[in-house]
């Protein structure tokens, strides 16, 4: 599955066809990851179509509704391309229609240009000091950022490229062992292997663990940056942050994407996505991201982030899973619950036991007066917890 691939050059062939005002369509790509989905990926583009790629866990029905949601022309399966109904042309440029994660509501979509792809590619390699000798894995959803932007860098800097189906231990070891020296992972992905067989990993989508390896990169970006464009608190080159009034954390790169496939768009007039995460600058300079605006738990006047909470519990040995949030509370306004999945379903840790723990570590009003123990927690297909759909159980 290892190839090294070149990064051709745009508008050829079919797309000089077209003229420079002919029509570009956008094309669903319905291929799991390997080399099919790098050649599907190059094709379009020499065409000077755009690729929307599609999430392979999806149902055969979903994954035609989420192209046709998304206004594609055309569909890559295995078995052929297909025509759909009711698609939409892109504008000159545009490379990809990414679709957001769908943490809250309906995933919508960001169509990155070529330029996009390109600076994010540029700016992430500089970073990490990247040469054509280097080699990437991606192991991730190629549907999401973190995963597709593997490959883009990868293309873009004529490195190796190893494309995996899925995250599988095994297959991700032996890639390594293989030759392999860069990835992107997820915090439950990199729990699962031995992180020192890459000499760096890139971990976004969620918080990283607690105790981080010297060799991983903590990543903060959206769909809507093209990827990771704050490494390790610090933003890359060219790329610009704000804290607003608000705390919220504003972004302007040349990363960002042109707007979202429905014609609306979170850039403001002086060019800042408004990303509804807020955050802090740390002593040192470095960003600090809090957690999503309506994440922020007030409780009886005291001001608690869930990440901080979950990062805390994740460390007691009695828990494998846990996620927090707030819940209505006539006394304290909202308190802090948790939903925990304990190592030993027969003996889960109880809400004393947890609120000890927390008051060891943290300030006292931080501690859980709720504990649910559930079998599993709702994430997305990249491991990002959907705090929104943690049941009240009371």
């Amino acid at each position: 599955m290892s190839r090294r691939y070149e990064y051709k050059q745009y508008f050829t062939n079919r797309a000089k066809q077209k003229g420079i005002f002919g029509m570009r369509e956008l094309v669903a790509i319905d291929l799991p990851g390997g080399p099919d989905f790098v050649d599907a990926l190059q094709q379009v583009w020499q065409d000077g179509d755009a690729v929307l790629p599609i999430d392979q866990r999806l149902t055969h029905d979903d994954r035609t509704r989420l192209a046709n949601s998304m206004r594609a022309q055309w569909m890559i399966q295995p078995t052929g391309r297909v025509r759909l109904d009711a698609g939409v042309v892109v504008q000159p440029g545009d490379a990809l229609v990414v679709a957001t994660s769908g943490s809250t509501g309906e995933p919508k979509g960001a169509v990155l240009t070529h330029d996009a792809v390109a600076a994010s590619a540029e700016a992430s390699s500089h970073r990490l000091s990247i040469t054509p000798t280097d080699h990437w894995l991606a192991c991730l959803p190629l549907s999401h950022v973190g995963g597709l932007s593997v490959v883009t860098r990868a293309l873009h800097a004529g490195t190796g490229l190893t494309v995996l189906a899925r995250f599988e231990p095994e297959a991700v070891t032996a890639a390594a062992l293989s030759g392999a020296t860069h990835t992107s992972l997820v915090t439950a992905a990199l729990l699962q292997i031995d992180p020192s067989i890459f000499r760096c990993v890139l971990l976004g989508g969620a918080a990283p663990p607690g105790s981080r390896p010297a060799n991983a990169v903590a990543t903060y970006g959206l769909t809507e940056t093209g990827s990771g464009v704050v490494y390790d608190g610090v933003p890359l080159d060219g790329v610009e942050v704000r804290i607003d009034d608000d705390a919220e954390i504003l972004i302007r790169c040349p990363m960002m994407l042109r707007g979202y496939r429905d014609g609306t768009t979170p850039i403001d007039a002086e060019g800042w996505l408004h990303t509804n995460d807020l955050g802090s600058w740390l002593p040192d300079g470095r960003l600090h991201v809090h957690g999503r605006r309506g994440d922020l738990i007030i409780t009886g006047g005291e001001n608690v982030w869930p990440e901080q909470v979950e990062k805390t519990l994740a460390q007691h040995p009695g828990i494998r899973d846990i996620g927090v949030r707030g819940l209505g509370d006539a006394t304290w306004g909202l308190v802090v619950a948790a939903w925990l999945v304990p190592t030993d379903s027969s003996h889960p840790p109880s809400l004393d036991e947890l609120r000890s723990y927390v008051r060891d570590r943290l300030p006292a009003f931080m501690a859980p007066r709720i504990v649910f123990v559930v079998e599993s927690l709702p994430r997305t297909s990249l491991g990002k917890l959907r705090r929104n759909e943690l049941p009240d159980l009371r």
